[in-house]
């Protein structure tokens, strides 16, 4: 008697963590985003271009860090929630640069302190592979989103920004007609903004972009975006 039992199981669905990554580049005139085209086949967003980005793996909270997320960067992401540890927001910042790097081949980073002698878990052995240690000094978190109740996954997400020079490698065929992302480009804003994107990603693309317009300020409020009854 499952079937009448589904709707409701999935509007009590409890968000999971996750984080994203949203990678600038200012070098070839104005500000470009980087943009994946998710596959058709995909349960959650087919086909939407969105910024690399999953769930939070418990590994992620255990892996060592070449620099730390700055202070206020780091007081931001923690408001407003039940975990408050340092530890807690260290993984949402270094699941944002994992995912980007499973998704995409392009390890975020530096290379002049070696790669990590030990990792904790595979997906992190292979990140270390490349000689690249992650660094959590150069990222801002920009805002947080819930995915509304009854799709078919909730996520609990926050959303990083980082320049595209924190780039220190990248894998080759990561990208292609059978992976989760099957294209992936740099876009200008004005650009991004006519793609098939989803709600949020568009939202975040606006941030941006009246982030853009003036001095960058550590202290700004950052936005939360979920529902509350029917708003």
């Amino acid at each position: 008697m499952s079937g009448p039992a589904a709707p409701a199981a999935r509007k009590m669905m409890r968000p999971r963590d996750a984080a994203t990554l949203i990678l600038c580049d200012r070098s070839r005139g104005g500000l470009s985003v980087l943009m994946g085209k998710r596959h058709e086949r995909h349960a959650f967003m087919p086909g939407k271009h969105v910024f690399p980005g999953g769930a939070v793996e418990p590994a992620d909270r255990k892996m060592s860090v070449a620099g730390p997320l700055d202070e206020i960067v780091e007081q931001k992401l923690l408001a407003r929630t039940r975990r408050t540890s340092p530890e807690y927001a260290r993984g949402l910042a270094l699941a944002a640069i994992r995912e980007t790097f499973e998704e995409t081949g392009l390890a975020v980073g530096v290379t002049d302190v070696g790669a990590p002698k030990e990792t904790p878990n595979e997906a992190w052995a292979h990140f270390a592979a490349t000689g690249v240690y992650p660094t959590l000094d150069g990222l801002d978190f920009l805002a947080r989103a819930i995915t509304p109740p009854g799709r078919p996954r909730r996520f609990d997400a926050r959303f990083f920004v980082a320049d595209a020079s924190l780039i220190a490698r990248q894998v080759p065929d990561v990208v292609g007609a059978e992976a989760e992302f099957v294209e992936l480009a740099w876009k200008k804003l004005e650009a991004a903004l006519e793609l098939d994107l989803p709600n949020i990603t568009r939202n975040m693309l606006g941030i941006l972009a009246a982030l853009s317009e003036g001095p960058h300020d550590r202290f700004r409020p950052r936005p939360f975006f979920h529902k509350i009854g029917n708003r």
